[in-house]
């Protein structure tokens, strides 16, 4: 194997092996804990292997590597509470908010490069700043979870700059316009109904984050 890709392939091991126990925290924080079925098992498995794995690729060993990988851990056990009760924990967002963008900081530290640990803290404060007034004009549209879910979003995409931020906040529409049309398309849901917008936030945020090797 390529030495080059022995990183990428342990970390996708790795994100392999975390998604039952990520799994297992999601059932914990739903409002009503149930074991969940081996197919969420499987996706939340698939799921974290393949951002492992495109995050090792994009960053190799650079230090901001770890708080990356923090994200897509919380992402997917935030996703699969949003899918199932439309609902963003407060304490996984707060917890992961205070552990990336400690990462962050501590990456731009060992870097020397703290023009990315000010775009990460303004990036983050921009992107909730945006969602804010969504949520202010159209609530239906944009819950409280969501705009707290910016705040992290935009840790991470700030950090990289202010074009990945601003490729991460239209790709994160965009990702949810398309599951919008797909879900009409099916039927699941109606025209007056909604869809948990935040894994399409996250969704569109890793479409800028790994544009580089996607």
């Amino acid at each position: 194997m390529n030495a080059d890709l022995w990183l990428p392939t342990l970390a996708g091991l790795a994100g392999l092996a975390l998604g039952v126990p990520l799994t297992l925290l999601a059932a914990r924080m739903l409002r009503a804990p149930r074991a969940l079925g081996w197919r969420v098992r499987l996706a939340a498995s698939l799921a974290a292997g393949v951002l492992f794995a495109l995050l090792a690729l994009r960053f190799g060993f650079a230090p901001e590597l770890p708080a990356y990988l923090l994200l897509a851990a919380a992402s997917v056990t935030l996703s699969i509470v949003d899918v199932a009760e439309k609902r963003l924990p407060n304490p996984l967002l707060l917890a992961t908010t205070v552990i990336v963008a400690a990462a962050l900081v501590i990456a731009a530290a060992v870097g020397a490069d703290w023009g990315a640990a000010l775009g990460a803290l303004l990036g983050g404060a921009a992107l909730f700043a945006v969602y804010l007034v969504l949520a202010l004009i159209s609530p239906a549209g944009v819950g409280m979870g969501d705009v707290k879910l910016a705040a992290v979003i935009g840790l991470a995409l700030g950090y990289l700059g202010w074009d990945t931020w601003l490729i991460g906040l239209v790709a994160g529409f965009l990702v949810g316009s398309v599951v919008s049309l797909v879900a009409l398309a099916l039927s699941r849901v109606s025209l007056r109904g909604s869809l948990p917008f935040g894994p399409s936030m996250l969704a569109g945020a890793y479409v800028a984050i790994l544009a580089a090797v996607l």
